[in-house]
C-alpha cells in the first residue's frame, strides 16, 4: 500500500512539471517565433521487494517543431521562414537558432536581431550592410540586395529531427547536434515583410490545464483514501496486539 502512495506522489510531480510548461507557453503566446514546450513521460520501473512497481517519471522537456501563423508587417527588415529552417544567431554561448526574424541594422552596419544578436550567413559569419543605404531587398533564398548590390545572404539552417533543443534568449534555442545550412530552397524559403507568430494555442493550453487540474485532484483524493486505509489498518492491528 505504501508503494501506491509513492506512485501517486510521482504522478503529482509529473503533473507539476506539465503545469510549469503550460505557464511558460501561456506567458509566451505573443512572443514572435516562439515554439511551445511540451513534456514527454515514460514509466520508471523499480523493484520493491519481490515485486516491480511502475512510477511516473518527472518527464523530459521538448520544443514543438510545429510552425506558427505568419503575420504581414511590410517591414523590410522582418523575415519569416516558410518550412522547417532556422535563422542562425551569435550568442555568448555559441550559435543559437531562432524563428524570430525581426532584424535591424546597427550603426556599424551589422545585421542584428531586435535583441542585438548578430544574424549569421550560411558560413557562420556576420552580415554587413550599409546603414545609410537603400532599402534592403531580401529574396526567398536569403540574398540581400541594397541599391542594386548584393551585400550578403541570410543563412538558413536545418536542425536534425532527433536533436534535443534547449532554450536560450528570447525564442532562440541551442541544438545538441550541429545544424546544417539549407541549400535547397524549394521547401525552405524566406519571406520578406512577414514574421512568424508563436505556435502556442491558447485553447489547447487551457484544455490541458483543466485536464491536469482534474487529474491532480483525483490523485490527491486517491492518496488521501489510501492514507486513511493505512491509518485504519494500524489502529486495527494495534488493537489486536
Amino acid at each position: 500500500m505504501q508503494n501506491s502512495l509513492y506512485v501517486g506522489l510521482s504522478g503529482q510531480r509529473a503533473l507539476m512539471r506539465r503545469l510549469e510548461t503550460i505557464a511558460d507557453n501561456v506567458s509566451n503566446m505573443s512572443t514572435v517565433g516562439f515554439r511551445a514546450s511540451g513534456v514527454s513521460f515514460a514509466a520508471e520501473v523499480a523493484r520493491t521487494g519481490d515485486s516491480r512497481t511502475a512510477f511516473a517519471s518527472p518527464g523530459a522537456d521538448y520544443v514543438s517543431r510545429r510552425a506558427g501563423a505568419l503575420l504581414r508587417t511590410d517591414n523590410e527588415l522582418d523575415v519569416a521562414i516558410q518550412g522547417d529552417g532556422w535563422l542562425g544567431v551569435a550568442t555568448a554561448g555559441g550559435t543559437a537558432y531562432t524563428r524570430d526574424g525581426r532584424m535591424r541594422i546597427s550603426e556599424s552596419g551589422t545585421l542584428e536581431t531586435v535583441n542585438g544578436l548578430k544574424v549569421l550567413d550560411a558560413g557562420g559569419a556576420a552580415i554587413i550592410l550599409d546603414p545609410h543605404g537603400a532599402r534592403p531587398v531580401i529574396t526567398e533564398d536569403g540574398m540581400i540586395n541594397q541599391g542594386g548590390r548584393q551585400l550578403g545572404a541570410i543563412g538558413l539552417f536545418s536542425i536534425d529531427d532527433d536533436a534535443k533543443l534547449t532554450r536560450t534568449t528570447n525564442s532562440a534555442v541551442f541544438s545538441d547536434r550541429p545544424a546544417k545550412p539549407v541549400l535547397d530552397f524549394t521547401k525552405n524559403r524566406i519571406a520578406q515583410g512577414w514574421v512568424e507568430q508563436s505556435n502556442v494555442s491558447p485553447v489547447q493550453e487551457m484544455t490541458k490545464l483543466i485536464s491536469i487540474s482534474r487529474t491532480f485532484d483525483s490523485l490527491a483524493s486517491g492518496m488521501s483514501q489510501m492514507d486513511s486505509a493505512v491509518q485504519d489498518a494500524i489502529k486495527t492491528l494495534g488493537g489486536q496486539a
